[in-house]
């Protein structure tokens, strides 16, 4: 990871964490806040409850026939209220009177008529003449259930005759809570992901020229120039020199990120790597075929040797341009609906023709049309196809093909598979089946391919949207025993083959 990288990615997540904390001290700051409004609305409605009560006092009694007047009649009053997103159309205000007591000579709901109310925080305090506040929990285990309730005194004549509650429950302003916590994430989502934006569309001009900043500098100072007294000045063309010097430089820099210097020279080292090898043996044959004294039949084989490791160059280079164009492309340009059974059909045949001794069948479980470019697909399959028919000998079991290429639908995927009946992958290259240059002797012959083959396949399998496997294959139920069970582990492991499956998104029927 490179240092500006890890500048961008650090301020990043300086950004990620500062608004992490942000976010999180809003939304824990949402609810206390909606209960302060809400119990100082109590307070004041409450207030003026009581002061509309002390008007019918009489004699320090309560006036509880007028109290439930009110109240019934304010329950029973219709209205509709459209508040922001919330219609209101009654009111769940709760209300309860006490008398000096504390005892309950009055409750709008009717469940707490006449029960001790005087522990009660907010009838306690109210009939000692302070404020009284307190939220309770209709159900202990419901926190949606708790109410806030807010007691004030009732004077008659200066003295403290009973205590108005009023209730409010916390659920009937919610969903206010819940409207300003989404609003707040959303509002937080939407600034991180401009900020994301923001920062990779600038950390080109912003931080990747942060690197060169001393340099520049430094090629600046020696724009300044002393004369023959000593005296300095500016030197317009040194100063135009180093600005020409940084911007090639910065354009190399961005050249390499571009097309990944790294990655270029992991290419050049295994493409040094695989041609060490022929060019050693030719360089041997060449040597010796300059001895004068060399028969013509080991001079003929040394030939052909130059001739063959030539050959196995030429393809090397150009499986390795034709996969560094697969892999630079970063989408197909030309698509079209490509009908599976038809290629497979095609290459099956052309299979039998290259490899006469081999049965090879194709198995159409479902007709699957995918799209993308018919000539990479037939590449891909056809590839898996040839290691198919290079590591396979007929097995010589009745009705059990050597090579089976078969397609079916599983969802929306459309899956080819070639399974062959040779000896399997051996321990030591399962998972590297896959890596450019890796490549297994060919058995009797016992050469390598190029090894850039299944490369090639899994680079068209990505541009397609799709995955590529392969591995070993368990025994079919139908195989004869002497092939599994009754074998020795070296013929079971031989009987075992290999299967590969490519993955397509599959078009609608």
């Amino acid at each position: 990871m490179s240092r500006r990288l890890r500048i961008f990615l650090a301020l990043l997540l300086v950004y990620a964490l500062g608004m992490g904390a942000l976010l999180y001290s809003m939304l824990a700051g949402l609810d206390p806040r909606y209960r302060e409004s809400a119990e100082e609305s109590l307070v004041e409605t409450a207030q003026l409850m009581a002061s509309v009560i002390e008007q019918d006092v009489e004699d320090g009694a309560l006036p509880l026939d007028r109290i439930a007047a009110i109240f019934r009649d304010a329950y029973a009053r219709p209205f509709s209220a459209q508040i922001y997103q919330l219609h209101k159309t009654r009111i769940e205000l709760r209300a309860y009177v006490t008398n000096a007591s504390g005892v309950v000579v009055y409750d709008a709901t009717g469940r707490a008529l006449g029960q001790d109310y005087s522990r009660w925080r907010d009838v306690s305090r109210a009939l000692a003449g302070e404020y009284g506040a307190r939220t309770t929990r209709d159900l202990a285990q419901d926190p949606d259930s708790s109410v806030m309730y807010v007691g004030v005194p009732i004077r008659w004549q200066g003295r403290i005759v009973g205590v108005l509650t009023l209730g409010k429950p916390v659920r009937s302003f919610g969903q206010f809570v819940s409207d300003a916590r989404a609003n707040v994430v959303y509002a937080g989502l939407m600034s991180a992901l401009s900020v994301l934006v923001l920062g990779l569309a600038l950390s080109f001009l912003m931080i990747r020229p942060l690197g060169m900043t001393s340099d520049l500098l430094a090629g600046l100072a020696t724009a300044w120039q002393r004369d023959a007294a000593g005296r300095r000045h500016f030197s317009p063309r040194r100063a135009w020199r180093a600005l020409r010097a940084q911007w090639r430089a910065l354009e190399r820099e961005l050249r390499d990120a571009i097309a990944g210097r790294n990655y270029v020279q992991d290419y050049v080292q295994q493409l040094t790597h695989e041609l060490k090898s022929p060019l050693s043996a030719i360089r041997g044959a060449a040597e010796l075929l300059q001895e004068e004294s060399m028969q013509p039949v080991p001079r003929r084989r040394f030939a052909a040797s130059i001739a063959s490791e030539t050959q196995r160059m030429q393809e090397t280079v150009e499986r390795m341009l034709e996969l560094s164009a697969l892999e630079s492309r970063r989408m197909l340009q030309h698509q079209e609906r490509v009908p599976l059974a038809p290629m497979l059909h095609e290459l099956a045949a052309g299979a039998r023709a290259k490899a006469p001794r081999l049965q090879v069948a194709v198995r159409i479980e479902e007709e699957v049309a995918v799209e993308g470019d018919p000539f990479l697909l037939r590449r891909a399959i056809g590839n898996l196809l040839d290691n198919a028919v290079d590591f396979t000998a007929p097995c010589g079991v009745p009705d059990m093909p050597d090579i089976e290429l078969s397609l079916h639908r599983a969802a929306r995927i459309a899956v080819v598979r070639v399974r062959d009946h040779g000896a399997g992958l051996p321990p030591y290259a399962r998972g590297k089946a896959f890596e450019r240059f890796f490549s297994l002797a060919r058995p009797g012959t016992q050469k390598k391919s190029t090894g850039l083959g299944l490369a090639f396949v899994r680079e068209i399998a990505k541009l397609h949207q799709g995955s590529v496997t392969l591995d070993n294959a368990a025994p079919k139920e139908d195989t004869p025993l002497s092939a599994t069970e009754n074998a020795l582990p070296g013929l079971l492991y031989e009987q075992r083959g290999v299967l590969a499956e490519l993955h397509l998104p599959a078009l609608r029927r």
